[in-house]
């Protein structure tokens, strides 16, 4: 579709948004357009309410997700002159709860690496990337695209490019260290020159998928008999969450994770309610 095509291209070239985002954006507006009968420029609000609504099976954050996805397409077509008001502007976002990341316990943190077989080369690469994952608090996209001159051994640092394109130093953990550097003396060849830098090769020599990372979690939650719901994501989420529980200054995570509002920080301190609360009453100056 030509309108999907070009919106699409004003994301990435006018907004400078990264490929992730712009396929996520297109792909809610696409399904958006599958199901409404009339053309972009016909559209009132009541058509956005009416397909936000029967969307039962999403999440109230989901629901939300696709409201902003719409709105910025027809935030685009206002601007391209195609209509004059955008019909998002008179819907009501889904009220949302706080979200509360599910969090594993540093035991299980443990477990989950540990069940990794590392006598093959991949079981080597895959316990290096939960390392990395949870020793500095990596997004998946990030563990994907690191590069082997981004990581500086000696300093203890590694670079990485995050969301927007932006750049920030992560301090890497000692035992992240030393499982990267054990799969880098097993890292197969690279398949092209193009990847002779990326860090984390699949089995062909390519750089390895954010979706073969997502199944080797789950692979290896079940193997360890962890029966949450997880995803790469919630290792940053626990790692985050045990820096502020070991008294890590807000600030500085906010700056190790990469997140432009210290608000997004501020839900590690409400993960572990109970931990905070155990750890205020063992240190009140009134305890009985």
């Amino acid at each position: 579709m030509k309108i999907l095509k070009d919106y699409g291209n004003y994301l990435k070239i006018e907004r400078a948004m990264s490929q992730n985002t712009v396929a996520s954006y297109c792909s809610d507006v696409s399904a958006f357009l599958k199901e409404t009968p009339c053309s972009p420029e016909l559209i009132q609000p009541e058509d956005i309410e009416i397909y936000i609504g029967s969307r039962t099976n999403l999440s109230k954050r989901t629901q939300a997700r696709v409201l902003s996805s719409l709105r910025s397409f027809f935030s685009w077509l206002v601007i391209e002159g195609v209509i004059r008001d955008n019909p998002c502007d008179r819907v009501d976002s889904p009220k949302l709860g706080r979200y509360l990341p599910d969090v594993l316990a540093v035991e299980e943190v443990v477990a989950i690496i540990e069940s990794v077989d590392i006598s093959t080369w991949q079981g080597v690469r895959d316990r290096a990337i939960l390392e990395m994952l949870y020793g500095s608090g990596l997004r998946v996209s990030e563990a994907s695209d690191l590069r082997i001159s981004s990581i500086y051994f000696d300093e203890g640092f590694v670079r990485v490019i995050g969301k927007g394109d932006k750049e920030r130093l992560v301090p890497i953990g000692e035992m992240a260290v030393k499982a990267v550097q054990e799969y880098m003396d097993k890292r197969p060849e690279p398949a092209t020159p193009a990847d002779d830098d990326i860090l984390f090769l699949n089995r062909f020599g390519s750089r390895i998928s954010r979706q073969s990372i997502f199944k080797m979690i789950k692979k290896q939650a079940l193997v360890a008999g962890i029966r949450k719901d997880i995803s790469p994501h919630t290792f940053r989420h626990s790692f985050a969450t045990h820096l502020v529980e070991n008294g890590a200054d807000l600030r500085l995570v906010q700056d190790m994770l990469g997140h432009e509002s210290i608000t997004t920080t501020e839900i590690y301190m409400h993960v572990e309610s109970s931990t905070w609360h155990r750890n205020i009453m063992d240190h009140h100056p009134r305890k009985g």
